[in-house]
């Protein structure tokens, strides 16, 4: 989890470091990035931030089953299963930071779904 953690904070400074920089500079105004605005990043920078949201919008479902596993004594469970999960995650990552191709989505779709079959698994296999 503690990987998963440091992965989204990485990418959330990947372009929080550009942009922040660029308000200081006086390059942009601090309110330039608000939602509905256009966007002006370079492209690997929207890409990581989709990564950033990416990760934040599943940390939570795998925190969940790690600390439920944790709670109901059944860590072992999550630990056979976590290296993959992991692994998933950061290949997906890359994959967003890469590019946009076809291949590339396939990529990032196909490690999605590993790690919702993998936290499925988990879900059913904690129930009491």
């Amino acid at each position: 989890m503690l990987i998963f953690v440091i992965l989204s904070l990485l990418l959330a400074m990947t372009y929080a470091g550009y942009r922040v920089p660029q308000i200081f500079l006086g390059n942009k105004k601090a309110n330039h990035w608000e939602r509905n605005q256009p966007v002006d990043d370079p492209a690997f920078l929207i890409r990581a931030k989709g990564a950033h949201l990416n990760c934040l919008e599943n940390l939570p479902l795998f925190a969940a089953l790690v600390l439920t596993a944790a709670a109901t004594g059944q860590s072992a469970v999550v630990d056979g299963l976590a290296g993959a999960f992991i692994f998933c995650r950061l290949g997906q990552s890359a994959a967003h930071l890469i590019g946009t191709s076809l291949p590339l989505v396939l990529v990032r779709a196909t490690l999605f779904v590993a790690q919702v079959l993998i936290m499925l698994y988990l879900a059913w296999t904690l129930l009491p």
